[in-house]
């Protein structure tokens, strides 16, 4: 590794950029350090320098989705990510990593790791475990994604709720079927920005019926 290819480097330029960085400057810089090994990613993440961390996020996000990228690296990041739960700890950090880091990852493999995620203490690790069934969905597989928001639908945490109302309305644009069932059976006591992210595409009728389930409900 050459010192042009190091944690140390890509703090330097980011400073040079300037006090107030524009996240698109970030994730272009992110681009330039893609080859960046996971040891080095590892000492961006250990910043305390959210925007430090937000690089180290999107070099993962971009190495995750190169398609030339080894099994092996795409494990290194996946431990990488779980192994970071004290770092990884804005939703934004979440979401920049957990659909191609760990969704992607997960793809061909089993899943349970994601189940474990959603009953964690930690409110990023239960974002983590929805928001990285994105990927899923946009490969049109649904069922883990309903499976997981059964587990979050009382979720105390505003953006673990934002979260899996907003998966929950992908998830039913492949599906409205599956959609509907389950807030036949939840939207009653679901939390209400929740419930309104999910039923956001769902023809006016049909979302007035829902707000009137939950309303009955109070």
């Amino acid at each position: 590794m050459t010192d042009q290819l190091s944690a140390e480097h890509f703090v330097t330029r980011l400073s040079a950029i300037g006090p107030t960085v524009p996240m698109g400057q970030v994730f272009g810089l992110a681009k330039e350090f893609i080859e960046l090994p996971p040891s080095e990613i590892g000492k961006l993440l250990a910043s305390p320098t959210h925007l430090v961390r937000v690089g180290a996020l999107s070099i993962m996000d971009k190495q995750a989705r190169r398609k030339r990228t080894t099994p092996q690296r795409r494990q290194e990041l996946f431990e990488l990510y779980l192994g970071s739960p004290d770092r990884i700890d804005t939703w934004d950090l979440v979401d920049l990593g957990a659909p191609y880091v760990i969704g992607c990852y997960l793809s061909d493999k089993p899943r349970d790791v994601l189940y474990r995620l959603a009953v964690s203490a930690n409110p990023w690790e239960r974002r983590t475990a929805i928001v990285s069934c994105l990927y899923f969905v946009r490969q049109g597989e649904v069922d883990d994604t309903f499976a997981i928001a059964e587990l979050l639908v009382a979720d105390e945490h505003d953006l673990v709720r934002k979260a899996v109302g907003g998966l929950l309305r992908e998830a039913g644009k492949k599906d409205r079927e599956q959609l509907l069932r389950f807030l036949d059976r939840h939207a009653a006591q679901m939390p209400r920005v929740m419930l309104s992210y999910a039923i956001e595409h769902l023809d006016e009728d049909q979302r007035a019926y829902y707000r009137g389930l939950r309303r009955r409900e109070q």
